[in-house]
């Protein structure tokens, strides 16, 4: 597959004079949901603690689409400046109309390891950093007439994952508080969550480590225990996932709301 080439499935023009704000977009789903939006046509701000990265993406982004492509360093768990950052990039960038709330996952491990403390950094970066951003730019969005917000979670939603329980609870907490934002938001706005099943990401590579650890698998036995588990038999490209977020954002997905779509190759077993 060439899904920034030849195989792209949407108009080049498909999101034009849409403003998209991603977070966690310096690598992985995040990255490559920044160039699907790109090649779509919307001017697209990345945001990321790695200046490096937002850098290189930044550049890669202006070969790939006609929009303004910008980027902004941000640490999602300082939430103190994440106000004067947001309202900076509606005063220079203009309005937003599509966010993608992303952040990376938090360690691996059973649920029981972890302390209280544990899940503050999580919960901070994702659903307090999200709940933040949602209410600043809802207005916006609502006087635009036109609001697209997508979380970027995990099927764990669904079906727990064993060894990553904290990051369960934080996917869940994500689900349930876009699901009440559904039917809060103004009918322009849409909010709507993805969620990622195995996906060739650093990620996986990292959980793949912790499992190596725990349990002295090899990481090739990791690897062919998960493709066993997805009918399609092979992990999922993050572009395939950027495709269907890239979808979520546009104006022809005005009727989806508040739903939960995973793109996991068929892994799970739930209707």
């Amino acid at each position: 597959m060439d899904l920034l080439g030849k195989d792209y499935p949407y108009s080049r023009s498909s999101l034009s004079g849409k403003h998209a704000l991603i977070f966690g977009a310096s690598k992985g789903i995040g990255a490559a949901t920044a160039k699907m939006m790109a090649c779509a046509g919307a001017d697209v701000t990345i945001c990321a603690r790695n200046e490096e990265s937002l850098n290189k993406l930044t550049n890669e982004l202006t070969s790939l689409g006609n929009g303004r492509h910008n980027s902004r360093i941000v640490d999602l768990e300082e939430l103190d400046k994440l106000d004067q950052v947001v309202a900076e990039i509606l005063e220079n960038l203009g309005p937003v109309h599509i966010l993608i709330n992303n952040s990376g996952g938090p360690p691996g491990g059973p649920l029981l390891e972890n302390s209280v403390e544990d899940f503050y950094a999580p919960f901070t970066r994702h659903l307090h950093a999200s709940h933040k951003i949602t209410k600043q730019l809802a207005p916006v969005m609502e006087q635009q007439g036109y609001g697209r917000i997508i979380q970027i979670i995990s099927t764990s939603v669904k079906e727990p994952i064993p060894n990553i329980g904290l990051s369960n609870t934080l996917r869940g907490a994500m689900a349930s508080w876009a699901k009440s934002l559904s039917r809060e938001l103004a009918p322009c706005i849409t909010i709507n969550n993805v969620l990622p099943g195995f996906t060739a990401t650093g990620r996986l590579d990292n959980l793949a480590n912790t499992i190596n650890k725990k349990t002295g698998k090899s990481h090739q036995e990791i690897h062919d225990g998960w493709i066993s588990q997805v009918p399609i038999e092979r992990l999922v490209d993050p572009l395939e996932t950027a495709s269907a977020i890239t979808f979520l954002a546009m104006p022809a997905s005005g009727a989806i709301r508040g739903v939960s779509l995973a793109v996991d190759g068929g892994r799970l077993r739930g209707i």
